[in-house]
């Protein structure tokens, strides 16, 4: 059972007591990511990510990164379109060191100016290493292709053109906009006593002043486009996909029935057929991503390029059969009973227990009890299926990306008509 109290000042800090662990996650998550970014700093929020660890008034960073590993722990973080996390995860007796940790890293950083230039040339590896992965790399076409303009649709990264351009003036401005305690929440799953955490928590969390950055949602507009970044690779990657769901929406959880017959699984339709069948690729997934006000469902297949037509005609076909046809009843309650048992062997993770508490308050603004979350799908029936694939999943609503030795937009655009 988790318990959940908001300060004064705006910080939530939510808690989860799992007793039959020795292990505490720790995450404060700020409500930032690139799509608070203008085109002038894209890139900017992963930038700062990187900057926590490079360095505070108390430790540097060799300091920072021995300080978890002498006992034992991790210290990590991550970068989203919609928010920053940094996390970690110790054993019980060692709480209060990584809440010393990431509270000297998030609120006492340098960002000294020769750490900036330094990272900088750091991040434009990352960068180059990012565009020598073109599995990865299609994911941000293919997003770019469809959110045409808006911040939702560029890298998280950022370009080397901008990052080398940022000054560190323009990092502060952001960091001290937008890392303000009305925009944090801090959650803590593991054998903890919440009592005495919250106290913990509210000594370091509660003398934090800010005014909180006015974030003004603008939702991205869908765009039916195709997209062909030629590249020289052995295969070509291939993304078709439509706008989806935000998370607040009721119907995700049907969206989600949706993407695990089509693409969630080795059992899934276009895993059997598509791989098992007839040997067409390696690999080919699909997913479901959700933010505050959009969503995106996306098809990947890794293919050599005289496949691609196949390929596409396999998707459009299995596509078009749940839109016509729907779900049989056995396949619908495989569906389901897949999503209900993942969501609860996911949760004999405490790192997931921690990020589940976070990303419920970030999004929904409460917790969902995994127990309403399995009702809700358990509640989907065939008709809520078909209903939402013949809204949602209609041809003329998809765009498509490549990225390899494919230059032919005809077909791409064929299936998206």
């Amino acid at each position: 059972m988790y318990q959940a109290v908001k300060l004064d000042n705006g910080v939530t800090i939510l808690t989860e007591s799992i007793p039959h662990v020795r292990s505490v996650v720790l995450g404060i998550w700020v409500n930032v990511g690139s799509r608070d970014e203008s085109p002038a700093v894209a890139g900017v929020s992963h930038f700062i990510e990187h900057m926590m660890f490079k360095g505070t008034a108390r430790r540097t960073a060799r300091e920072i990164a021995e300080a978890l590993d002498a006992v034992g722990g991790q210290l990590n973080a991550f970068t989203t379109k919609e928010y920053t996390c940094y996390y970690a995860r110790v054993l019980d007796e060692h709480l209060d060191l990584a809440i010393d940790v990431l509270e000297d890293m998030l609120f006492h950083s340098r960002f000294a100016a020769e750490d900036i230039e330094r990272e900088k040339n750091v991040i434009i590896e990352e960068i180059k290493m990012y565009e020598d992965a073109p599995d990865e790399l299609v994911h941000d076409v293919f997003a770019t292709t469809i959110w045409q303009g808006h911040s939702l649709g560029r890298p998280i990264i950022g370009t080397a053109e901008v990052i080398g351009r940022l000054t560190r003036q323009e990092i502060l401005n952001y960091y001290r906009r937008h890392y303000c305690p009305q925009n944090m929440v801090v959650a803590v799953a593991g054998n903890i006593d919440p009592a005495r955490v919250l106290e913990k928590l509210r000594a370091v969390f509660e003398p934090l002043q800010g005014e909180q950055a006015d974030r003004r949602l603008v939702r991205p507009s869908p765009h039916r486009q195709v997209t062909c970044r030629v590249k020289d690779t052995e295969q070509v990657h291939l993304c078709v996909g439509t706008p989806g769901l935000p998370l607040s929406n009721e119907r995700v959880y049907v969206f989600q029935v949706i993407n695990t017959v089509l693409g969630g699984g080795i059992s899934s339709r276009l895993f059997q057929e598509i791989r098992e069948q007839r040997g067409l690729v390696y690999s080919v997934y699909s997913y479901h991503s959700s933010y505050h006000d959009a969503g995106l469902f996306c098809i990947y297949a890794g293919l050599s390029r005289q496949n691609v037509p196949a390929v596409l005609e396999l998707i459009s076909r299995e596509i078009r059969d749940i839109r016509e046809n729907g779900l049989k009843p056995a396949e619908l309650k495989r569906a389901k009973d897949q999503l209900i048992g993942n969501l609860w062997l996911s949760l004999e993770s405490v790192t997931t227990r921690m990020s589940r508490l976070a990303k419920s308050q970030l999004y929904l603004g409460e917790v969902v009890p995994p127990e309403e979350v399995v009702a809700r799908i358990e509640r989907i029936t065939a008709e809520d299926v078909q209903g939402l694939a013949q809204e949602m999943l209609r041809p003329e609503c998809f765009a498509a990306a490549t990225v390899g030795p494919w230059d032919d937009r005809s077909i791409l655009e064929a299936f998206c008509a």
